[in-house]
C-alpha cells in the first residue's frame, strides 16, 4: 500500500508513521509537513492520514484538491477539534480520529482502511452476456429499466440491452443500490438526494421509492462510513 501522513507537527508525523509500520509492516509510507507538499508530490496514495489545522493550506482544502485528482483514496482525518467532523463527511472521509491518537483505536481504523484500499484496487466488472460486453462497474452511474430493455448509463455512454434488472443487480457490487423497481444507482456517483429522488454526477435524476427512503439513507451512510466515495 502507498500511504501518506500529513501533519505540520514533526513529532506527530513520526508517531503516526511508526504506528503504521508497527501495526501494518511492509507498506510504503511518505510523510509531509503541509497539504501543499502532499499535492506537489503528484503521487497516488491508497490511504492518506491528514491533519486539518495546518499552516497555509488546511487539511480540508488539501482533501478537496486531492479528491479531484484521486477520488478513490481512503482519507482519514486526524485533528484535535471535533467541530470539523461535518466538513470531513462532506469530503467522504473514511474516518475521523481525534488527537491524542489512541493506539488501539488507530490499529482498528488502519486495519479497516487497508482492507478498503485493497477492495478499491480490485477492478469490478459487469459482464453483459447478450452483447459479450464487459463494463468497469466504477464507470456505471445508474441502470434504468425501460419496458423490456435496460439502459446502462456510464460516464461515457448509454448502452441499451435486453436484460433483467434482478440479474444485473445480483452481479453488481455492494456500492450499488436498487432505489426503485426501475433504477439501480451507483452510490459513489450520488450528488444529492431527497425523499423522492436521487441526483447523479451527470445531473440525471432518478426515482427513489418513498417506502425505501429510510433504508436507502442507512445504506448510503454505511457506504460512506466504510470508505465509499460520493459527491454529496
Amino acid at each position: 500500500m502507498e500511504i501518506a501522513v500529513v501533519d505540520d507537527e514533526k513529532a506527530i508525523r513520526e508517531h503516526i508513521c511508526a504506528l503504521i509500520e508497527e501495526q501494518q509492516p511492509g507498506n510504503s509510507i511518505e510523510a509531509y509537513a503541509t497539504g501543499e507538499e502532499l499535492l506537489a508530490s503528484g503521487k497516488r496514495f491508497d490511504i492518506v492520514f491528514l491533519d486539518i489545522q495546518m499552516e497555509g493550506m488546511n487539511g480540508i482544502e488539501a482533501a478537496r484538491s486531492l479528491r479531484e485528482r484521486q477520488g478513490d483514496t481512503v482519507l482519514i482525518f486526524i485533528t484535535g477539534i471535533k467541530e470539523y467532523v461535518f466538513d470531513a463527511l462532506d469530503l467522504y472521509a473514511f474516518h475521523y480520529l481525534l488527537k491524542p491518537v489512541d493506539e488501539g483505536k488507530f490499529a482498528k481504523v488502519l486495519e479497516r482502511a487497508v482492507r478498503e484500499a485493497a477492495r478499491k484496487k480490485e477492478r469490478r466488472v459487469l459482464f453483459i452476456k447478450s452483447r459479450n460486453l464487459t463494463l468497469d462497474q466504477s464507470e456505471i452511474l445508474y441502470i434504468e429499466s425501460r419496458a423490456k430493455k435496460v439502459e446502462i448509463h456510464t460516464v461515457r455512454q448509454t448502452i441499451e440491452i435486453y436484460a433483467a434488472m434482478d440479474e444485473l443487480e445480483g452481479q453488481l457490487g455492494e456500492e450499488f443500490y436498487r432505489c426503485h423497481r426501475a433504477y439501480i444507482v451507483n452510490m459513489d456517483c450520488i450528488t444529492e438526494y431527497d425523499s423522492e429522488s436521487i441526483t447523479l454526477t451527470n445531473g440525471d435524476r432518478v426515482y427513489l421509492t418513498k417506502k425505501k427512503y429510510g433504508e436507502f439513507v442507512k445504506a448510503y451512510m454505511w457506504h460512506l462510513q466504510n470508505g465509499g466515495v460520493s459527491s454529496v
